[in-house]
């Protein structure tokens, strides 16, 4: 049987450096403005990206649109949810204080100056500043880890060191210096993405389901966890370097089949009635089903784009709404009991997968309407977290504790 991980979201998963709070709120732990951050990119790249993409609007970038949206989706925002979550529960796995204050701040600085580096700097300046940040968090991580002797949780920062690869490959390839496609780095990102969120998603969501549900015991076979995230590993390597092969389908189907079986493990449906929870559960859910959309795409019988966005709007917009707001309610002192507005959030992302992802199998001819509505969808439900969550993350904890 696996060993429970230590849970995020309590105080008592490992001492604090200090009792007592000191400086600025939002750069005393990572979750607070990485969070900010991202949720506010998630607001602004979507509709402009559907705005230029249905000709409202010309972007004036030093990359092609669809280039840039996949990439600051992926690597800009997703990957600045991964490392605020990351600085945060590294302190709570070791004890051990990750960057805050200043440090924190330089952190926050480099992830903003590429996205605005984007838009108005030479595209060589962007990706010298978009490749620095996340071996500089591996290589925190790692000491930190290390010094903890958590071998655990290092296989995390090796994912953190591949992400860095591919996004370096992605920038080389845009400079015409990598004989590569820039979207096969893409894919390898989001790839690399999902594996985090598989990882950690069978850590936290069997602990946040039994701690909810008295006598339950969520126990799955160590043969199942290990084929599920071996297979799915293998099938996403498949489908970046070898795409379009009977090899790659079956790789990828039965990763589904596997993520799937896993998944029923969790006895899904005591989250019914816990929207905090259910969020993960049904975000998850989107695994094994962009999986399966994915193996679909290799004999052509759909598009690849129903797959990505499986992928990239349910499960990994799924999985970020429910962690952005289960933590930092967590990590400021305040009960994990949503309201409604946050459930509402919930819903819109889950409808921005659906109108994503379904519409354009089943009525192609309202692409252009099922963009505009997943695009509404998905920036209402961030813009909803951002009104109600920056005055908590930029304030002292309710309890009175650091972090």
């Amino acid at each position: 049987m696996k060993t429970p991980l230590p849970p995020l979201v309590s105080a008592g998963a490992a001492k604090p450096a200090s009792k007592t709070p000191r400086g600025w709120p939002v750069l005393r732990l990572g979750f607070r403005p990485f969070y900010i951050a991202a949720a506010a990119l998630a607001c602004v790249a979507v509709p402009f990206w559907v705005a230029a993409m249905l000709g409202a609007i010309s972007l004036d970038l030093s990359v092609s649109p669809l280039l840039w949206h996949a990439h600051e989706m992926l690597l800009g925002f997703a990957t600045g949810v991964i490392i605020g979550f990351l600085l945060t529960a590294v302190k709570a796995w070791t004890g051990l204080q990750t960057p805050r204050g200043a440090a924190l701040g330089a952190l926050v600085l480099l992830w903003l100056a590429a996205r605005v580096a984007a838009w108005l700097a030479p595209y060589p300046v962007y990706a010298a500043l978009d490749v620095v940040l996340l071996p500089a968090v591996a290589v925190i991580l790692l000491r930190i880890l290390l010094r903890a002797g958590n071998k655990r949780n290092l296989p995390l920062v090796g994912i953190l060191v591949l992400l860095s690869v591919a996004n370096l490959a992605f920038h080389l390839a845009v400079l015409g210096w990598l004989a590569l496609p820039p979207t096969s780095a893409l894919y390898a990102a989001l790839g690399l993405i999902v594996m985090v969120e598989c990882v950690m998603a069978g850590r936290v969501i069997p602990a946040f389901t039994m701690s909810v549900t008295p006598g339950l015991k969520i126990a799955v076979p160590p043969w199942l966890e290990r084929s599920a995230l071996g297979s799915t590993f293998v099938a996403l390597a498949l489908w970046v370097f070898a795409s379009g092969g009977w090899i790659t389908f079956a790789a990828l189907a039965a990763a589904a089949v596997l993520q799937a079986a896993r998944m029923l493990h969790w006895h899904s449906k005591v989250a019914l009635k816990k929207p905090i929870l259910w969020i993960l559960h049904a975000a998850y859910a989107w695994i094994p089903l962009g999986l399966a959309l994915l193996a679909l795409a290799q004999p052509g019988w759909v598009l690849v784009s129903v797959g990505v966005h499986a992928l990239a709007v349910g499960a990994t917009g799924g999985l970020i709404i429910g962690m952005l707001t289960r933590t930092a309610r967590g990590h400021t002192g305040r009960p994990l009991q949503v309201s409604r507005a946050e459930v509402l959030a919930y819903v819109l992302v889950m409808a921005a997968a659906l109108l994503r992802v379904l519409v354009p199998m089943v009525a192609p001819q309202w692409y252009s309407q099922a963009l505009v509505g997943a695009a509404t969808a998905w920036t209402t439900a961030f813009l909803i977290y951002l009104v109600m969550y920056v005055p908590w993350l930029t304030s002292t904890r309710l309890d009175g504790k650091d972090g």
